[in-house]
């Protein structure tokens, strides 16, 4: 993607530590339309007062107020933004509590440039695929974005959060193929991907769709029909 759509954004950077917060926001001084940063989540729910971002991406770890707590603050009145965490950890305890804010991704550190404008991308994408945060599928299907939900003729659907990960994986990576690099990343993070896991969850999730949407490439990975 052209680094030209991404001058649009902007964003609002929260990172305790000043070294990496003042190298992410000069290097995002070039890329971003505007882009304010904070030290930790109290300094940054007063930054929004008078400030609205298409972006948020905060440290996890952090004084005074954590990155969750922050979420947390921000999701109570704001379900639209996409937000992107910064974390050192890959448990999977913080990965559930994220997804139930509904987090757009998250980078693990340390933060590199190429990491840092994939992410940026990742949003854009969202922001040009969705309409009202919501992406219409065959046979009358719908997934919402906001509310991690899929709709069949507006009956819903319910999703585990391995099925939402990988979901919005696939569509995220909607022209080109989803690797099981990427599966084991994004979807299992630090347990193993399994391959009887693995076909049991694409078997679960097929039934759940409509028929064929998913496509195996064999050795390579899956993409969207």
């Amino acid at each position: 993607m052209s680094n030209k759509l991404l001058k649009s954004l902007k964003v609002l950077f929260i990172e305790d530590e000043d070294l990496i917060r003042n190298k992410i926001v000069s290097s995002l001084d070039y890329i971003v339309a505007e882009v304010i940063s904070a030290s930790n989540g109290i300094e940054a729910l007063e930054k929004l007062q008078n400030f609205t971002p298409d972006l948020i991406i905060t440290d996890l770890e952090m004084p005074k107020m954590n990155g969750a707590d922050f979420i947390h603050e921000v999701r109570k009145k704001d379900k639209n933004t996409c937000i992107i965490v910064v974390t050192a950890y890959t448990s999977e305890k913080y990965l559930l509590q994220l997804i139930d804010m509904h987090i757009e991704k998250y980078i693990l550190k340390p933060i590199t440039l190429e990491k840092l404008i994939s992410a940026l991308e990742d949003c854009q994408k969202r922001f040009s695929n969705t309409t009202n945060l919501k992406r219409t599928l065959p046979d009358d299907y719908t997934y919402d974005w906001n509310q991690k939900i899929l709709l069949h003729k507006d009956e819903m659907i319910t999703l585990t959060k391995k099925e939402i990960l990988f979901l919005e994986l696939l569509f995220k990576n909607i022209d080109s193929v989803t690797s099981f690099e990427e599966l084991q990343e994004v979807v299992w993070q630090d347990s193993v991907m399994t391959d009887n896991a693995l076909r049991s969850l694409i078997r679960n999730l097929r039934k759940k769709l409509p028929k064929d949407f998913i496509v195996n490439l064999s050795g390579i990975g899956y993409k969207v029909a």
